[in-house]
């Protein structure tokens, strides 16, 4: 009798277990259907997008002369929001929001608006990124894939960080980081790791097919210990003068989050219509140029057609240029602040190795290896996504310098403080306590407005944390 309970049991386990393993291999089926399609399409409108950005800031240094319709520019794209982009006007923050909170989704017409609008900012001169409409190309489609599917909540959640990361490792070519930081932006302090691998599978397929559209990235090389071989111990002097310099970056990513903030304010409240914030941020830009002189702030920064004019690759020495990250800062946030479509990354990378540079002739340290740090470490401390940054330089510049890149990138995001591009971020864990509390779950927007009043905050709780926030199952449909 015992025998035969025995033999009972284990056929009731073996079932069970067959029963399990089958509803896990059909929820892979179904996840691998909708997620490699997804990001494959993501690459090839990456790849597209790079390609028209490309042929854009060809078309105006073939034309200096459209620089001077930057405001048209501005006002046509303005009055197409206006009239039919409203509901996408959140950008970046509606995703991040639709992540913590799946609502009503991201509109599909996303893609298309954010597409032209960020290619007419570059075609016109706008000092603006390409992060942006990536991360807005990924989002829209995977929410459009996941009304397709029919997914729940949680997997709509999973799909839309997957779009997420492979839009942003198919147009930086940083798949690795792409993943990382699409766990890593939604919450200060917290990566969602229930999402680890569909974002690595979509960040890897994502920056895969955009390659093979013969799309190429910047090369930026780090000379300095390049020829080092086997282990090299770490330089305590350099690593003293790295730290200072993360604390420099991080205070940077801060003057640069807020000072977009605070303008892009001042402009909502000054100019009603939102399409004449292009206007006039158009004409600020114009202005710009010939009170600086230059046209090299222009656009994204990383070529250029004059051979002796400024690009990302210029602060990787010898020269050393003092002053060109502030410039950077100001075009930049003129043009965001108005309301011209794009985005902050490639802007901060320009701003970071130009910061990087500047304080290499201060400090006395190797000018590419700061320059270097200062491309990543600044973003790090603008988006609060230093695991996502510090996996960048490792790609870009070789684990060699990862101890120093790792300095740069966590010191900036502490220095950065309770600030950052995406005001939809929520506080997972604070960096400090803020006016004597401590602020578990609230936005940056939350915490901005709480500062501007100067008010004691109240506490606010963050909900319990579900299944997907604590394990990392993979998610049935």
């Amino acid at each position: 009798m015992r025998a035969t309970f025995q033999n009972l049991f284990s056929t009731l386990n073996v079932a069970a277990f067959v029963r399990t393993r089958h509803a896990h291999a059909v929820s892979v089926i179904r996840w691998i259907l909708a997620l490699i399609p997804m990001a494959a399409a993501v690459g090839t409108l990456c790849a597209a997008f790079l390609y028209s950005l490309d042929v854009a800031t060809q078309a105006r240094f073939t034309y200096p002369w459209l620089l001077f319709l930057l405001p048209a520019g501005g006002f046509a794209v303005g009055l197409l929001y206006h009239w039919v982009g409203q509901s996408v006007e959140g950008g970046n923050n509606l995703i991040v929001e639709q992540i913590h909170e799946p609502g009503g989704g991201v509109p599909l017409r996303m893609a298309p608006l954010i597409f032209l609008g960020t290619v007419v900012t570059h075609l016109f001169g706008g000092s603006a990124g390409r992060e942006g409409t990536a991360v807005q190309l990924g989002g829209s489609l995977a929410s459009a894939v996941g009304k397709i599917f029919r997914l729940d909540s949680s997997s709509v959640r999973i799909m839309l960080m997957a779009g997420i990361a492979a839009g942003f490792g198919a147009v930086f070519g940083t798949p690795l980081a792409g993943a990382v930081f699409a766990m890593e932006v939604l919450a200060v302090g917290r990566v969602e790791y229930s999402a680890l691998v569909p974002c690595l599978v979509a960040a890897l397929v994502g920056d895969w097919v955009c390659q093979l559209w013969g799309i190429h990235h910047g090369v930026y090389r780090i000379d300095y210990l390049a020829a080092t071989t086997g282990t090299h111990l770490i330089e305590p002097l350099l690593l003293i003068k790295v730290a200072v310099a993360g604390v420099a970056f991080g205070l940077a990513g801060l003057l640069f989050a807020e000072a977009n903030h605070i303008l892009g304010g001042w402009c909502k409240r000054t100019i009603s219509f939102g399409p004449l914030r292009p206007v006039a941020g158009g004409l600020a830009v114009i202005a710009l140029v010939y009170l600086c002189g230059t046209r090299d702030y222009l656009g994204l920064g990383v070529w250029s057609a004059d051979p002796h004019g400024l690009t990302i690759a210029s602060f990787f020495g010898p020269d050393v240029y003092p002053w060109s990250w502030a410039l950077k800062i100001l075009f930049t946030v003129v043009t965001l602040s108005a309301g011209f479509k794009g985005g902050e990354v490639t802007p901060l990378f320009f701003i970071g190795a130009a910061l990087g540079n500047a304080l290499a002739g201060a400090l006395g340290a190797p000018v590419d290896l700061m320059a270097g740090l200062g491309f990543v470490a600044v973003f790090a401390g603008a988006a609060n996504t230093p695991l996502a940054c510090t996996l960048m330089g490792i790609e870009l510049f070789g684990a060699t310098h990862g101890v120093y890149i790792a300095v740069a990138c966590f010191l900036a995001y502490i220095c950065s403080g309770h600030s950052g591009i995406y005001l939809s971020q929520r506080i997972a864990v604070p960096k400090v306590a803020v006016n004597g509390a401590v602020i578990h779950g609230a936005t940056l927007r939350h915490v901005r407005t709480i500062r501007a009043a100067r008010t004691p905050p109240s506490p606010v709780v963050s909900p319990p944390q579900t299944e997907t926030e604590e394990s990392c199952p993979i998610p049935t449909t």
